[in-house]
């Protein structure tokens, strides 16, 4: 009989993370499922070990970050985080953190939401700050390192974004005419997204860079 693993979240009160977050426990491969949060997922279950830290000094936790695998859904937008060392702090710095914590604790399996477009030379900054993010953890030389490049996430938030919500609705009509290399950039649920990752921890593959239309096929 295989052995249930553990899983590390970190980001689970986001949208994909909140996905992520009950496939897993409802996964009957996985008998842990620790998350590290800034805020209580206020919930309970039994499989679900909640750490309740501040996230820039993850290092401090590493007693307690260990596992098999880490899911990383951490993310900021500039509406919630104006200031661009912030934003930085964030998008860079824990899942970088997360990934060092994660080699010195010898955990073989890392994956990671970055976004389509990731690339440190892009006149972009937030394009700019994922491929930050991307170098940073590939450094770790994880094992299985995964890194998803989605497009836009569709899927319902607990918080009210007007514009994005009006933006999802335009891509839902977009998608329909994105053929060819324009197939790229279809909105892609959360959902999707959050399967996907577990698909790619249980079934290992060569590639570490996994584009959105591959993200796509692997999680529905």
């Amino acid at each position: 009989m295989q052995q249930k693993k553990t899983a590390i979240i970190l980001g689970a009160t986001g949208l994909t993370g909140s996905y992520l977050l009950q496939e897993l426990l409802a996964d009957e491969g996985y008998e842990k499922i620790k998350v590290f949060t800034r805020k209580s997922l206020g919930f309970t279950h039994p499989k679900l070990v909640e750490f309740q830290v501040d996230l820039f000094r993850l290092t401090e936790e590493k007693e307690d970050f260990t596992g098999d695998e880490v899911f990383c859904c951490v993310g900021s937008t500039k509406k919630k985080t104006p200031n661009n060392e912030v934003y930085e702090k964030v998008d860079v710095g824990i899942p970088s953190v997360a990934a060092k914590l994660a080699k010195e604790n010898n955990i073989g399996t890392f994956i990671v939401i970055s976004a389509l477009g990731a690339d440190t030379g892009s006149r972009f900054f937030y394009n700019q700050i994922k491929g930050k993010m991307e170098a940073l953890v590939l450094q770790q030389n994880i094992k299985h390192t995964y890194i998803l490049r989605p497009s836009l996430i569709s899927g319902k938030r607990k918080e009210k974004r007007t514009l994005e919500f009006i933006w999802n609705q335009l891509m839902k009509v977009a998608n329909l005419f994105m053929m060819g290399p324009l197939k790229k950039f279809k909105s892609i649920p959360a959902i999707n997204i959050a399967k996907a990752m577990i698909v790619l921890a249980n079934s290992p593959q060569s590639e570490s860079i996994i584009e959105s239309e591959e993200i796509n096929r692997i999680g529905i």
